[in-house]
């Protein structure tokens, strides 16, 4: 969640996450919680996904999207 700027409404923020109920009274919304089956399947995924992708690029082109990479990172020109 996104903080507020001004510090009075910070600290009421703060606040209200400490004793986890807003000062009106009204409890909090729960944390958004992630669907343990989801997630699995994605580990299962992602842990053959880069792997496969490197095995089908050819050299050059890896070294391409390399560059393109650092680029995008340091900010250099191309």
């Amino acid at each position: 969640m996104k903080r507020p700027k001004d510090p009075n409404l910070l600290g009421r923020s703060v606040v209200e996450d400490l004793i986890g109920e807003r000062m009106d009274g009204s409890p909090l919304p729960p944390e958004r919680q992630k669907n343990p089956a989801a997630v699995a399947l994605s580990m299962l995924g992602a842990s053959k996904g880069g792997h496969a992708r490197a095995a089908s690029l050819s050299p050059r082109k890896r070294t391409m999207i390399a560059r393109k990479a650092a680029a995008a990172r340091w900010g250099i020109p191309r």
